[in-house]
């Protein structure tokens, strides 16, 4: 490998170095101050860098919260497919999808009831990685629902509409577990029922 490529290389591993350590600071200041209340002082302080880097890397605190909430949305779901078996029955998969699903928020409850209630008031801002953080976790029930264990029960992989449905419930209760400080494990079993009825609807007729 050329020296050129090497440096290249480590510059790139380096501006990206700095971009986590902004995403963090951002989520450090969301836990102990709330998405509105942070400024960008208060990220780079976190971060222990400068206004400079900052808006090198991000136009504004918007925008790092975009890309904060993005990345968020993307460990999320890698959480999930990697958490569930293609070929374990299907109410089993559900199951481990479920409890990846809690283990994540639970990890992060503050950055999730900012994605939840604080993005919408973006707007415009916002509503791309809304509409895009939907699909994906659409397009994600879709592929599971279509796996060795559901095809073995007969069960046709879930419908967008449904999914949609299924998402939009889970973020409401989400949203309200931890306004009111809930343990977010009690999300576990209401999310499964519900999973199971859902997705138990595409049962191909016999």
């Amino acid at each position: 490998m050329s020296s050129v490529v090497i440096e290249s290389a480590k510059a790139d591993s380096g501006a990206h170095a700095f971009r986590q350590r902004l995403l963090d600071g951002l989520a450090d200041s969301i836990v102990e101050r709330g998405y509105r209340d942070t400024t960008v002082a208060d990220v780079v302080r976190n971060a222990k860098t400068s206004k400079r880097t900052f808006y090198g890397e991000f136009a504004s605190k918007e925008e790092c919260f975009v890309e904060l909430l993005r990345t968020n949305n993307d460990v999320l779901i890698t959480s999930i497919q990697t958490a569930v078996d293609p070929d374990a029955e299907w109410d089993k998969q559900i199951r481990s999808a479920v409890g990846a699903y809690v283990d994540h928020i639970s990890e992060r409850p503050a950055i999730t009831l900012s994605w939840i209630r604080e993005a919408p008031a973006l707007e415009a801002v916002a509503q791309p990685l809304h509409r895009i953080a939907m699909e994906q976790l659409t397009d994600m029930l879709v592929v599971l629902t279509d796996s060795p264990g559901f095809r073995r029960a007969g069960i046709s992989p879930i419908s967008r509409p449904l999914a949609l449905i299924l998402l939009g419930g889970l973020r409401e209760l989400t949203a309200q577990m931890v306004e009111r400080g809930h343990d977010l494990h009690d999300i576990s079993e209401p999310a499964y029922v519900a999973g199971i009825a859902i997705v138990g609807a595409g049962v191909s007729p016999a």
